[in-house]
Parts: structure tokens; C-alpha cells; sequence
């Protein structure tokens, strides 16, 4: 297991669980990634968490897929609240950052649930539909792993004092 900083202000750190249930609420990310020529290539994507994992989907080629290619180290970022108080020089925020391993998913059966679990996050209760998509498009498409090795969620000082931590 890698050895990653401790977050500075600690202070400001939310609690492992505080982190997670951000993860399963929010919609979509940045996911950053080791890209073309050494420049990092940070994208924003929909994605579903599950148990310490998050999944993502992806077309069969592209920027994205030569880069999970390329090295299996990647982040994720997920702001949950983002209010600008400009009379108080400040941004009241709440955000995860996770750090972890990511790659493709070869194995078919995990594959297939994993484009379900992902579907049934966006488009929940209609499975007659979720799998006529599946049908027409499954072998067009990649689902993506990353393993959370890493992860912390921060929040301004303004809103744990608001929540009287």
C-alpha cells in the first residue's frame, strides 16, 4: 500500500464516512490521469460508487483509455458544494478527493454489472429500457474500475463551525 500525505488542515477534514456518503450522492467528478507527453489529463465524468470502488463507462477508444492504458494511477474529485461568499473573501466547499488504481474491467459478467449498476444510478426503475440500451450498445462500450486506495474529504472552516464540530 502506498503511503499518502496526511491532509494539513486536519481540522478541516471530514470523517471517512462524512466522505463516502458525498461519493454516493454526487453525479459526477474529475478524474485525473497521467496523459500524452507528461501533461495530466483531468476529465469530468458520471460515475456510481460501490463499496470502496467507483465505476465509470467509456467509449472503446479515446484520450481517457490511453491513458488508464498507459499507468494504472489515477485521482478523483468530487465537489459537492461550492458557495462563493464574496463579502467574506471566502468559498464555503465541501469536497472528496480519492486516489487509487484504475483499469479496465475485462471480465464480462463483472463488465455487464457494473453497466447496470451505473445505468440504474441515472436512469433508476426502468429496467426494460436500461436493457434494450445494454443490448444495442454494451459492445461499444468499456466500464472502468478505480479501487480507492486513498481518500479525503475537506470542507471550509465556516461550515464545521456551522455544524458546531
Amino acid at each position: 500500500m502506498n503511503e499518502f500525505r496526511e491532509m494539513r488542515r486536519k481540522r478541516q477534514q471530514l470523517y471517512e464516512e462524512e466522505s463516502i456518503g458525498i461519493l454516493q450522492k454526487s453525479t459526477s467528478g474529475t478524474l485525473a490521469l497521467f496523459g500524452d507527453d507528461g501533461y495530466l489529463y483531468a476529465v469530468p465524468i458520471s460515475y456510481v460508487y460501490n463499496d470502496g470502488r467507483l465505476y465509470f463507462h467509456s467509449a472503446l477508444s479515446g484520450h481517457k483509455v490511453d491513458a488508464i492504458r498507459n499507468c494504472d494511477k489515477a485521482s478523483f474529485c468530487v465537489i459537492e458544494q461550492d458557495d462563493v461568499q464574496p463579502k467574506k473573501y471566502t468559498t464555503f466547499f465541501r469536497s472528496v478527493i480519492a486516489f487509487g488504481r484504475i483499469h479496465i474491467i475485462s471480465d464480462e459478467q463483472e463488465k455487464l454489472a457494473t453497466a447496470y449498476m451505473l445505468g440504474n444510478r441515472y436512469n433508476p426503475n426502468d429496467d426494460e429500457s436500461l436493457k434494450k440500451e445494454l443490448e444495442s450498445g454494451f459492445s461499444r462500450m468499456l466500464m472502468i474500475r478505480f479501487d480507492i486506495e486513498h481518500l479525503t474529504g475537506k470542507e471550509a472552516i465556516e461550515l464545521m463551525k456551522q455544524r458546531n464540530i
